[in-house]
């Protein structure tokens, strides 16, 4: 099934629920270490996320706050190399029934190549990919050779694009749209008031995409928010923080609070 097809089969199955969006979350392929993160995506199953994007560490992670830079850094010099993450990958798109999104920075598919790294993020069993520092105007063909593929480009919309940059970037996504609420990098809170929702209303105008609202996303409440305007709460950094405090147990605390109802899988 393809991510739009499965997003649209989610969106109906919340209809029936209690939970206000979907649900993104995310993890740095071997930080603190594979094993960690398999319990974490198992508390993450436990609670229905839908997604999950799997970050491949990178040196320079631009998009990145200062605990994400950390956990990409250490994954580096723990020695997690891309050929390490594609097998973890695999071995989670086969086990578990959310759906995987790449998440990472162009130099690593540069790389590798672009198709070469295209057709293994297939074989993995993604269904798209997220590349913040690609432009574009850049990305013809990426694009291109990701639609043969059947996987889906999720661009970046922020608060200091334009109107005429909002339309060209939802001319040129597929599967849905990662809709930043603030401007800076991920980690910080956000306070979910009227000017994010005037941004995700101004990013309705130009896709009928989902919308993921991410950056800042850490309470009950910002779920709510982001159910009330858009579709998909991207959990992150709090995500990350609640493990580094206490493992499984407080990652399992985290969700209770944040996702009081629980959504079959």
């Amino acid at each position: 099934m393809d991510l739009n097809n499965y997003l649209l089969e989610r969106k109906s199955a919340l209809a029936n629920s209690d939970r206000p969006a979907m649900i993104m979350t995310h993890v740095v392929c071997g930080y603190p270490s594979f094993e960690d993160n398999w319990k974490a995506l198992e508390v993450m199953q436990s609670f229905g996320v839908d997604l999950v994007e799997l970050q491949f560490p990178f040196s320079e992670p631009s998009a990145d706050g200062p605990l994400f830079v950390k956990a990409n850094q250490e994954a580096i010099l723990n020695g997690v190399h891309v050929d390490d993450c594609f097998e973890f990958m695999q071995k989670v798109t086969a086990h578990f029934s959310f759906k995987v999104v790449m998440m990472g920075y162009y130099n690593t598919v540069f790389k590798t190549g672009q198709q070469q790294f295209l057709e293994r993020l297939k074989a993995a069993g993604a269904v798209g990919f997220i590349l913040p520092d690609l432009p574009v105007d850049e990305a013809g063909e990426l694009h291109s050779i990701a639609k043969q593929l059947g996987l889906a480009p999720i661009l970046l919309m922020t608060p200091t694009n334009s109107d005429a940059r909002l339309d060209e970037l939802a001319q040129s996504a597929d599967g849905f749209i990662y809709t930043v609420a603030r401007k800076g990098v991920t980690g910080s809170n956000t306070d979910m008031n009227h000017s994010v929702s005037d941004f995700i209303d101004r990013c309705r105008q130009f896709t009928t995409l989902p919308l993921a609202v991410g950056f800042g996303v850490s309470t009950a409440a910002d779920v709510e928010f982001i159910g009330a305007h858009a579709d998909i709460a991207v959990i992150g950094t709090a995500a990350l923080k609640a493990w580094e405090h206490g493992g499984e147990a407080s990652l399992t605390a985290f969700f209770k609070q944040l996702l009081p109802a629980q959504v079959d899988v």
